[in-house]
């Protein structure tokens, strides 16, 4: 299933998230430029995926990490609630970043944020700049209809317990289909302007289960991988859940999660053999996704964090069933991160090549997990908690009799299978975390090359966003791409020409920053449906794509417009 990256966390102390110039150190990067800078090394040690924060305006601006959301059409371009660019960067920043992780194979995930908005006027009203700047234009303004308890709850909903902001109200919200068609076509909007090839699901139990199947079903959403926060410790509550919305969505395995707290943190009184088919994932793999911990748990919500022994954690996601996601500050070397890359790195190693198919337990007990996945070639996985001492175990297998066998995580060594495919081998005591061993036939581990993905970016003029419309006799800077150089650029553009006469055309131009113009043509209203054309660069860099409308019909002056750009980032800022 591959490896998730969840790319991010919350600082310590009162940081509301990841180091961001705007707290005042000019040095310091903007996150879509840190992520970006990364992607090559993420793809390399073997990440499939990453997740990435709510990316939309907060309500707490310069300090917000995203979960107090506040404009669903603010990607970090309009000048609201104290700052142009959100904590993480501008637009053309996240878009770029997206589009560097498409370069190097790696699929882009957002969280969605579909219970709760803040930041309105005090009486559930929410108003948003247009293109231009001017005070209630922007698309999708929201009032008391909108929101709990203004209108009664909706069905299919887990949990209220906990509020975050303001309580949307997809299902009962009046006018009736307003909040509902409203948060769709703001999640379309957002997956076509990043090409998302998934999502994680903020606060599941608090978003109407009705709601979450339409969405999830719905034009650039369908079929696109998703995974809930479905915050429990109750296996059969999350199944529940997973079944009210159809298995359209997985979700994380808190039932595991915590009992891998358990075992760092508390190992004298934890029980191994407990793990046997543990959490969701031990009765629902192609719906669990695994973790350590995260940005929540991390900074003691749910919970609180492993305070010791985390890489025992790891070792069991990265060697067990399930999609597993590794948190960015176990993983990252960077300052106030605690810098697990290299441990996690080979253990990601084991899970793209060795660890595959149904698993068999092989021998547990109070101290000692040992476990096989049955796919492939075959993974033999101990797992020891005690501090103190090694445990020499004789296990059966199912690899054959007479085999050598190679342990893959420099914590033991080569061994060969008796006659009967038991083998004996010893699981080193549980120092840092590091009581564990994996054993499979001999091999090089490697994570091969990946091809490099084009990406497709959708563009959206319109005087109701965040990008100006088409203007009489003016250059609109539409975007800038940043593509590799000599890559092809596939245009699809698309306009409003009600009301125009056969004087008015439109005019698309393409600037390389390197300096040239490398596409530049007009458009009359036969055009208007759309138009496909080719480009390509020459070097390196940014593409700078401009929009003018020449003779506009009296009643539609700055038309609107669609710009699709298909083209290949560089793997590398």
């Amino acid at each position: 299933m591959g490896v998730l990256l969840q790319g991010f966390y919350f600082g310590p102390g009162r940081i509301a998230g990841v180091p961001s110039p705007l707290d005042g150190d000019a040095s310091v990067p903007f996150w879509w430029d840190h992520l970006a800078a990364q992607a090559n090394a993420f793809a390399n040690a073997g990440f499939t995926a990453i997740w990435l924060p709510p990316p939309l305006k907060g309500a707490s601006g310069s300090f917000s990490s995203g979960y107090d959301l506040f404009d669903d059409y603010d990607l970090g371009a309009k000048n609201q609630k104290g700052t142009i660019p959100t904590r993480y960067g501008t637009r053309e920043k996240l878009q770029r970043c997206a589009a560097v992780m498409r370069a190097n194979g790696i699929d882009v995930y957002v969280d969605l944020v579909e219970n709760q908005r803040d930041g309105d006027d005090g009486h559930f009203n929410f108003k948003y700049l247009d293109a231009f700047g001017r005070d209630g234009g922007g698309r999708f303004a929201k009032g008391p209809g909108d929101f709990h308890p203004h209108v009664p709850e909706d069905p299919g909903v887990f949990s209220d317990q906990f509020q975050f902001g303001r309580d949307l109200a997809p299902i009962n919200g009046t006018p009736k289909d307003h909040c509902s068609n409203g948060l769709i076509a703001a999640a379309e909007w957002l997956t076509r302007a990043l090409d998302l090839r998934g999502y994680r699901l903020d606060n599941a139990k608090g978003v109407s289960t009705v709601f979450m199947q339409r969405l999830l079903s719905t034009g650039a959403l369908a079929n696109k991988f998703a995974v809930a926060e479905f915050a429990d410790g109750n296996t059969q509550l999350i199944e529940s859940w997973a079944n009210a919305v159809q298995r359209r969505s997985a979700a994380f395995d808190f039932p595991l999660h915590f009992a891998l707290k358990d075992m760092c943190n508390n190992p004298d009184s934890f029980n191994m053999a407990s793990l046997d088919h543990a959490g969701l994932s031990g009765i629902d793999p192609q719906g669990a996704v695994t973790f350590v911990e995260n940005h929540d748990t991390d900074r003691g919500g749910v919970g609180g964090p492993i305070v010791r022994n985390k890489m025992l954690a790891y070792a069991h996601i990265l060697t067990s069933e399930g999609y597993p996601c590794v948190f960015y500050r176990d993983y990252s070397t960077d300052k106030n991160c605690f810098g697990l890359r290299n441990q996690i790195d080979r253990l990601i190693q084991i899970h793209e090549q060795l660890a595959e198919g149904p698993t068999q337990q092989r021998w547990k007990d109070g101290g000692v997990f040992i476990f096989e996945r049955m796919g492939g070639g075959h993974l033999l996985v101990g797992l020891n908690k005690d501090p103190n001492a090694s445990r020499p175990i004789t296990a059966q297998t199912g690899f054959p009799p007479n085999t050598r066998l190679q342990e893959f995580t420099g914590h033991g060594s080569g061994v060969s299978t008796k006659s009967d495919s038991q083998v004996d081998i010893t699981i080193p005591r549980n120092e840092n975390g590091n009581g564990y061993v994996c054993y499979a036939l001999p091999r090089e581990l490697r994570i091969p090359a990946r091809s490099a993905h084009a990406t497709t970016q959708v563009y959206e003029g319109a005087q109701d966003l965040d990008i100006k419309p088409a203007l009489e006799n003016e250059k609109v800077q539409v975007c800038r791409i940043f593509a590799e150089a000599q890559t092809q650029l596939q245009v699809q553009f698309s306009f409003d020409a009600t009301g125009w006469t056969a004087a008015t055309v439109i005019q698309l131009e393409i600037d390389a920053t390197q300096g040239g113009t490398i596409l530049s043509r007009k458009f009359a209203s036969a055009d208007s449906k759309g138009s496909s054309m080719t480009a390509k660069t020459s070097g390196k860099g940014f593409c700078e794509i401009f929009v003018r409308v020449m003779n506009p019909a009296t009643g539609n002056k700055t038309p609107r417009y669609k710009l699709a750009m298909t083209y290949t980032a560089p793997k590398a800022l």
